[in-house]
This record gives structure tokens, sequence and C-alpha cells, in this order.
């Protein structure tokens, strides 16, 4: 079964309103160019919105929302206002990415209401991904999604994303949210703070994350020991090799996959144990760190 999108049929009036689009797309570059532009003009910006976004064009749509994106905050509230309220769903999905391009904090309580209510879902995976670019601003309403007894898991699976996008600017928020009653805020926190110590190196955070790996939840156990794989730091070593005898196998699995990644010749004896393991999938895994570890040390012997 085909997944390309239907051909629509050029008419005598769609090729009309293609022509006076590219006019008016022609018409605003110039003034652009010639810095005649008024980005005051509220009716010429949801002029914009409404007529570029409606076109059936995917790359005139791009071209409005890369306009409309290097105008900036001036255009934040005719963007609101399609994506809160316009019926065409297309115009809001458009809307809704190009506040991304913007990255206007004002911007948050519309995108909130769109990424939790909109009928759509092109338009809530693009609400999130603008709440994302606004950063800090949006990690406490994230944190409330993510503790939210209501909020499905796919809603979850976003804020998560989101809260780990925004990363660094989300640092001040993040360990007291350990603390959390919830364990989707927990398991999203511990995702963004292995996000921000992969791109930015900290010595504190890792040390959080160590110890996070005998927090009494297995789940958290799981998720930091998968996540020292992305890391990639020799000061997770010891650690990982002590996780590789934790009771829950799970655990015992993300531990001996990121030792056979970042591992080195001191994980060796750990894992050949392991091939003792009560856990067939644990064996596995091992022989597979032994080859991946063994591997990589032939390779150093030859550097």
């Amino acid at each position: 079964m085909s997944s390309s999108k239907p051909v629509i049929p050029m008419t005598p009036e769609l090729q009309a309103q293609h022509d006076r689009t590219d006019a008016f797309m022609a018409e605003i570059t110039q003034q652009i160019t010639m810095h005649q532009f008024d980005t005051t003009d509220q009716v010429l910006l949801k002029r914009m919105v409404e007529e570029g976004f409606s076109d059936t064009r995917g790359v005139m749509r791009l071209r409005f929302a890369e306009t409309l994106g290097q105008i900036g905050e001036p255009a934040t509230p005719v963007l609101l206002e399609a994506v809160s309220s316009h019926p065409n769903e297309v115009v809001r999905r458009a809307s809704a990415k190009t506040l991304t391009l913007i990255g206007d904090p004002t911007a948050v309580p519309t995108l909130l209401h769109a990424f939790l209510n909109d009928p759509d879902q092109v338009v809530r995976s693009s609400s999130v991904g603008a709440l994302a670019r606004t950063g800090e601003v949006s990690v406490p309403p994230l944190l409330d999604i993510l503790a939210s007894e209501t909020a499905d898991q796919t809603t979850k699976g976003h804020a998560a994303w989101a809260l780990a996008f925004i990363g660094a600017e989300a640092t001040e928020y993040l360990t007291p949210a350990l603390n959390s009653d919830s364990l989707d805020v927990r398991c999203a926190v511990i995702g963004a703070i292995v996000k921000v110590v992969q791109d930015q190196p900290s010595e504190k955070l890792l040390n959080i994350l160590i110890s996070a790996l005998t927090d009494p939840e297995p789940t958290i156990r799981n998720d930091v020991a998968a996540g020292m794989a992305q890391i990639n730091s020799p000061e997770t070593i010891p650690h990982l090799i002590l996780a590789c005898r934790d009771s829950d196998v799970d655990v015992r699995k993300a531990a001996v996959s990121s030792l056979g990644k970042v591992g080195d010749e001191s994980a060796l004896e750990t894992m050949r144990s392991l091939l003792n393991d009560d856990e067939n999938v644990v064996r596995v895994l091992a022989k597979v760190a032994i080859s991946q570890l063994e591997q990589r040390l032939a390779d150093d012997d030859w550097d």
C-alpha cells in the first residue's frame, strides 16, 4: 500500500490561487529587501498566515514560515491566534511550527493548550516542539504534565522529550524534581540530566546520576544504567560493574549493555562471571559485551 500523499489536481482556480500567493510572497520579499516591511502591521501579518499557510504547496508554506520566523516576535500574536482558533488544521500546524522558529516565551500558555487539547496530532506535536524551543519558561508546566494522573503516556512522552531538549536551561529544576512523588517525572528528569551531561559534562550532575544507580526504584536504576552508555565517562565504569549484580534483571541488562559500549579491561571479569547468570538474556548480553570489550582492547593495542 502506497503511503504517498494524494496529488491535488491543478485546476484553473487553484493555479490562480498559486499565482496570487506567489505574487504576495514576491511583494513581501521586496519590502523586506528594501527595509520597507512594517512589522507592526498586524493586518499584513495575519494575511501572511492566512494566505501563506493555506497554500496547498508545502514549499510555499515553508517560505512563509521562514519569513515569519525572521520577522520574529512581532508575528507571535497572529500565529497564536491561528494556533488557538483557526478552523484549518494545516494553518494551525504551520503556525505552531513557525513559533518553533521564533521561540517566544509569551507563546507558552497557548502552546500548552494546543499541546494538550488540539484534535490534530500534528498540531499537538508541533506545539510541544515550539514549547521546547522557548526554554526554561516551559519547564514547570512540562513537569506538571509529567506528574499529571490524567495525561496519557504519549503526551508524557512528548513532554519528557521537550524537557530533555531544553537540557541545560532546565538544570535548576531537575535536581529538586528527582524527589517528586511521580515516577514519570523522575524518569523524565533522569533522561534530561543524561542529555545535559552528554552535551555539557558536569561532575555534579554525573554524581547525581551515579547516586541514582542505587535508587530504591528499579525503573530509575534501569534508566540511569542505560543512560551511562550515552555519557561514556570512565567514572561510571565501577558503578556499572556493581549494577551488573542488581537484583532487577532489567537493570543488569542495561548495565551489561552499557559496559559493552563504555567499559574497559576492569569490566571483563564481571562480564565473564555473568555468563552464568540465572537469566538467559543477561548471559547473551554479557557474551556480546565481552566481544565488544575484547575488540576495543585489541584495537587499542594497535594505536
